[in-house]
């Protein structure tokens, strides 16, 4: 095994060496460290996000100078899209960041190269507070490579305003299955007339397909980071996707365009076009702000009728350290302070999830938005029940959203039929995953 990342494959994965030019040492993109002239250990920091979770980390970050005057933290984000490559190009250039907020598709690539820092290690940061489902979700091995930045689920909201206007019923989410979801979509599409679709959801977010593989007990990725999904459950889910699409209860091909924009101001459940979709539970705050505020949040679909259990506990990213921080005792200091620290996790806010301690978020549960509050206590619930793990994804793994995608739309406009296309998957994502 390699100790360092390879310098080709790293500029490969980030797309050109030069995104490890030197870019601005605040706000948006990020280059490489500084050194204080005054003394103090500077630290780097990077994630992805906008101003606002800038703003809300900066002011966390204030908290752990004021308690450390000895450090500085100098901080930078991205755009989630290129944040990931100009990261590559960090570590290609040899000029890693301290503390990063890494993509779970990632930590392998990483850590499978011996560039982060093993935190199992390193007594001093304390992660007594984290269900076992939490921990794992850093865990290579007996190695621990990051802890989560936020905990989070996915789930469907249903918009009830509209259920109210066209007199359906809010299914049972603790109860209902894909065949409930399909009757109860099926309701909103021919009592408005098509005017809103009863569900969408992307058959290419893995996210997605990790629930319904586990449902049908499978583990989509396993343990030791292989792929774990079947032929027949990717059939399955495109049937199922197609088997809905036909019957009106999710909009008819070409209506959702992929580029769209990601954002809840910019959703379809936004726009009123349809009544329930998919999404991660951290971001329940700004889907029911944009869709009018009366959106109900339930678990997935099928939960108590597969093979096991679906859901799991998940994160929208992990702060890891880089092996050749030349601060590594600092770094930990400060990742201790953000994982442990119920001043900084009130005043970061819950855009990266709910706090990765459980001690944590209890204790700032009261404290929360309405919104965040609702996140909160589903994730609590869930994590009080026995559930599957969440394991980092494979090496590679971060090409199948692409490969889903472009089999996903062969699929809808009727090009592929549902056994070819779970047939193809599997073949690309072999060769996309490392062996």
């Amino acid at each position: 095994m390699n100790s360092r990342l390879d310098r080709r494959r790293l500029l490969t994965l980030a797309g050109m060496a030069g995104l490890a030019a030197t870019l601005p040492a605040c706000g948006r993109g990020f280059g490489g460290n500084g050194n204080g002239g005054d003394g103090k250990v500077e630290l780097n920091m990077v994630w992805w996000g906008d101003a606002q979770r800038a703003e809300q980390t900066s002011a966390a970050l204030d908290l752990f100078q004021s308690a450390n005057p000895g450090i500085r933290v100098r901080t930078e984000y991205q755009d989630s899209s290129p944040y990931k490559d100009k990261l590559a190009a960090r570590f290609a250039a040899g000029d890693p960041p301290d503390l990063m907020a890494m993509r779970f598709d990632s930590l392998r690539e990483y850590a499978d190269r011996g560039t982060l820092l093993d935190l199992a290690k390193h007594s001093e940061l304390d992660q007594s507070g984290l269900t076992e489902p939490a921990r794992a979700l850093g865990q290579v091995g007996a190695a621990s490579f990051g802890v989560p930045s936020g905990l989070n689920t996915i789930g469907f909201v249903i918009d009830k305003t509209l259920t109210g206007q066209y007199g359906v019923d809010v299914p049972n989410g603790d109860t209902w299955s894909w065949d409930d979801l399909a009757t109860f979509a099926q309701k909103i599409s021919k009592a408005s007339g098509n005017k809103v679709y009863g569900t969408n959801f992307e058959p290419w977010t893995v996210a997605n397909l990790l629930v319904f593989a586990r449902q049908r007990g499978e583990d989509f990725f396993t343990a030791d980071g292989k792929l774990g999904a079947t032929e027949a459950t990717l059939t399955a889910w495109y049937q199922l996707v197609e088997d809905l699409r036909k019957s009106g209860a999710i909009p008819p091909a070409g209506f959702i365009d992929q580029n769209n924009g990601a954002s809840a101001a910019q959703s379809y459940l936004a726009k009123k076009s349809i009544a329930s979709q998919i999404i991660p539970t951290n971001n329940l705050i700004s889907y029911n702000k944009a869709c009018g505020g009366n959106l109900e949040l339930l678990r997935m679909p099928g939960e108590t009728q597969g093979a096991r259990r679906g859901q799991s506990v998940d994160t929208p990213a992990l702060w890891s350290i880089a092996s050749a921080s030349k601060h590594p005792a600092e770094t930990v200091r400060l990742l201790n302070f953000l994982t442990n620290d119920t001043e900084a996790a009130k005043v970061a806010g819950a855009t990266r999830g709910v706090p990765a301690s459980s001690r944590v978020a209890e204790t700032i549960a009261s404290g929360l938005e309405p919104d965040n509050k609702r996140s909160s206590d589903f994730l609590g619930a869930l994590q009080k029940e026995k559930l599957p793990a969440s394991y980092p994804y494979p090496v590679g793994a971060s090409k199948l959203t692409n490969i889903l995608k472009t089999i996903s739309t062969e699929v809808e406009f009727g090009r592929t039929s549902p056994a070819d296309a779970g047939k193809q998957f599997i073949t690309e994502a072999r060769k996309a995953i490392a062996p």
